[in-house]
């Protein structure tokens, strides 16, 4: 029975590797866009709250800054990328072992 679980968790193994390279360039290219997207959307934002006085445009701007920056999606979706990857190599070692 084991040995049956192996033989289908195989192809399962093939298109999650291929999956998770995939995903990992997509991640990288996205992540390299909404930088500089961020940038834009940081210098908007504090023209707006500092020369324009309109603190809500502003503190919007800044706030969709931060999360179009690596520290706000592109990081949620790397992580994500990781477990996935972590469930290839979790199937490698139940294949393997």
């Amino acid at each position: 029975m084991r040995i049956i679980l192996k033989i289908i968790a195989a192809p399962a193994v093939l298109a999650l590797t291929l999956i998770v390279a995939v995903l990992n360039f997509s991640v990288s290219l996205a992540s390299w866009v909404l930088g500089i997207l961020s940038l834009v959307l940081a210098v908007c934002g504090l023209f707006e709250l500092f020369i324009q006085s309109n603190p809500q445009w502003g503190i919007t701007g800044l706030v969709l800054a931060f999360l179009l920056s690596p520290f706000g999606l592109p990081a949620a979706a790397e992580w994500l990328v990781c477990k996935l990857d972590d469930l290839t190599y979790s199937l490698k070692t139940f294949i393997a072992g």
